[in-house]
């Protein structure tokens, strides 16, 4: 089986790594547990976590055991971590909440049975924590000078609002769950964004200090898309894995339309693709490189919300684009269907509106009617007030909607009416 620190450099997950070949000689066999934290500060992830994610992933795919910790304790605290402010503090039954929701969105990506992987909440054994035996236990072992220099409590030291006590036992706390991880589940790895450097180390030297044993460390790379934008941020705001927040479908169209350069790194990082199919890939162009896309999203859509849901969406772009089939000779290993029912391009509707009219924006149930999809814009309304009326292949909640230019996909809308009836609008 391959290394699993050789996988996750190639495929671009490591930035950092501590004890490098004490590291190597840890992972060389199989069995070793690692743990990545994730902030319950919201009730669904978003694709700004799926490098943590895809990296836990990859490790229980090599044969590790992945412990994904929800921090209900530290989350009540707050990770000053590349922040300017302090973090709006949590309660109790608010971190509860979404925890609840993350737990859920990580089984798709991790087998939890017979104990493959662990999903732990770290409030276990944070909130029963005494204080003073706490002091005499852990914060003994911290220096209040080294801790001032690393780098996320440096910039809040000097920002305007300065850094609170109780963000100031951020590091502390961290430490103490990869103390307790070691302890309960001989973990001694931990990963994490370029910013948990600091918290990583401090674990690792708390470890050494209490237990006599070496732990490690890796960090990843803060991932950008190569025109300088943050990884899962779009003009609608975060592209979340919760499919009521952000739908399988429009979660399909942001990966379609992942800037050119970006495709085979993206491929590297979100996908199980074997590296040897995506390394035949490099340079592709025109058609080839849009069907590397489709393989791109379809494959990224399977592992957020299933192989169902990934093969609608798969069908509705297709309905809107009329995109030929991806050839079987790319990406073999991909499941993404290689035949296409119907072909939109020729048995689709289609009329052409002026670009002029959709900034100014049209109520959905005046275009149903326009189009012809509608008898009447009272027949329109009653449609789409019956669930009946689809926009890009997003059911339309309210008769009214004012679709504009923001809807434009490649250029196009696709109106559908009930299951069958479509029409293609192309902006000019």
């Amino acid at each position: 089986m391959d290394h699993a620190l050789d996988v996750l450099r190639e495929r671009g997950f490591v930035e950092n790594t501590t004890h490098d070949q004490d590291l190597r000689d840890y992972l060389a066999g199989q069995g070793a547990t690692c743990y990545i934290g994730f902030d319950p500060t919201a009730s669904s992830l978003h694709v700004g976590h799926l490098i943590p994610i895809m990296a836990l992933a990859q490790m229980q795919r090599l044969g590790h055991r992945p412990i994904a910790l929800v921090g209900g304790g530290t989350g009540m605290v707050g990770d000053p971590s590349g922040k300017t402010e302090m973090r709006n503090m949590l309660t109790l039954e608010m971190v509860e909440e979404n925890a609840r929701g993350i737990k859920g969105q990580l089984s798709q990506f991790l087998d939890f049975s017979r104990e493959r992987a662990l999903l732990l909440n770290n409030a276990e054994w944070l909130v029963p924590l005494k204080y003073i035996s706490f002091l005499r236990e852990v914060g003994r072992h911290f220096s209040v000078n080294r801790m001032i220099k690393a780098e996320s409590y440096r910039m809040r030291i000097e920002s305007e609002e300065g850094l609170s006590f109780i963000e100031f036992n951020y590091m502390v706390l961290q430490a103490y769950d990869f103390l307790e991880l070691s302890r309960r589940h001989n973990c001694l790895l931990q990963m994490g964004g370029s910013d948990q450097w600091g918290n990583i180390v401090a674990g690792i030297d708390l470890i050494r200090r209490e237990s006599q044993k070496t732990a490690f460390g890796i960090t990843f790379p803060l991932i950008t898309t190569s025109s300088g934008a943050k990884m899962g941020k779009t003009a609608k705001g975060a592209v979340w894995l919760d499919p009521q927040r952000t739908s399988p479908y429009e979660y399909f169209q942001f990966w379609v339309n992942t800037d050119d350069r970006d495709v085979e790194r993206f491929l590297s990082l979100f996908t199980f693709l074997p590296m040897s199919e995506i390394m035949e890939a490099v340079g592709l162009e025109g058609a080839a490189l849009n069907s590397a896309k489709a393989v791109l999203a379809y494959e990224a859509t399977r592992l957020a919300h299933g192989s169902q849901e990934a093969d609608k969406a798969y069908a509705a772009a297709q309905q809107i684009f009329g995109s030929k089939p991806v050839p079987t000779s790319l990406f073999p290993s991909s499941t993404i269907p290689r035949q296409t029912s119907v072909d939109m391009d020729e048995t689709t509707p289609s009329s052409i509106l002026g670009i002029e009219g959709l900034k100014k924006g049209v109520p959905a149930f005046k275009l149903f009617h326009q189009v012809g999809l509608s008898d009447s814009g009272g027949a329109a309304r009653r449609l789409i007030e019956q669930g009946g009326g689809y926009l890009n292949g997003n059911r339309l909640e309210s008769f009214d909607y004012i679709v504009s230019e923001q809807d434009l996909q490649g250029g196009q809308l696709l109106l559908r009416a009930g299951k069958k009836k479509y029409h293609r609008i192309i902006a000019k």
